[in-house]
């Protein structure tokens, strides 16, 4: 096990417990797309959302309203940033136990934090700075703002601009494995979320139940360098 010089993040249910401010704004979104006339029927399941965290919007609001139209989907990418947004500022979302401590601890250590989210910018940066976790990291990285077409790209973008030689990539979706492996970085998958299925971590070096257990997978690295 490598002492990483930094560790990245994804956010959405790694960070932050997604569903505390997902839920209201999707159900308020598809009370808008209603009103607007651009969605009809009953709100999709609130298990179609959940099963696609970690993906982009494009391929999220395909699994979630097939059959809606190009401008539906586009406007529900708008209604839903601007309802969490709203939410944000109201506060009740919530970060998974321990998170803040553990961020403080770690950047008190001298380890560089970085988010790579496949969310929008203002997402990303919205839930950084209302949780006040934002000052603890060195970047916070998101597809929207970077323009990638995957988190492999935005990671690879984040280690080149930072001149990062060794990292640990920790999240729960196969997208932030496959974004580890294909950067050459130590993956720790975290179960706690449970959004995926079993196979969503598969190829992760290291295992974590809860979000306090990275900092003794830190310290332990420390004492092997």
């Amino acid at each position: 096990m490598n002492k990483p010089q930094a560790i990245i993040f994804d956010m959405d249910g790694t960070l932050f417990q997604t569903e505390t401010l997902l839920l209201p704004a999707y159900h308020r979104l598809f009370d808008r797309l209603r009103e607007e006339g651009l969605f009809e029927g009953p709100t999709p399941p609130e298990e179609y959302i959940l099963s696609s965290l970690g993906m982009l919007l494009e391929a999220i609001w395909q699994r979630v309203m097939p059959d809606a139209s190009e401008e539906a989907r586009l406007r529900a990418d708008a209604l839903l940033l601007e309802e969490e947004l709203a939410g944000l500022k109201q506060g009740g979302s919530s970060l998974y136990p321990e998170v803040e401590g553990v961020l403080h601890q770690l950047h008190q250590q001298g380890v560089k934090l970085f988010v790579a989210s496949n969310g929008l910018e203002p997402y990303v940066k919205g839930v950084a700075e209302a949780h006040r976790i934002h000052e603890l990291f060195d970047g916070l990285y998101s597809a929207g703002g970077h323009r990638t077409s995957s988190k492999v790209d935005l990671v690879r973008i984040l280690l080149k601009e930072h001149g990062i030689t060794s990292a640990w990539m920790v999240g729960d979706r196969s997208s932030d494995v496959e974004a580890g492996k294909e950067n050459d970085l130590t993956v720790i998958g975290c179960t706690y979320a449970g959004f995926g299925g079993e196979e969503e971590l598969k190829g992760s070096d290291f295992y974590i139940n809860h979000f306090r257990e990275l900092l003794s997978l830190y310290e332990r690295s420390a004492e092997l360098s």
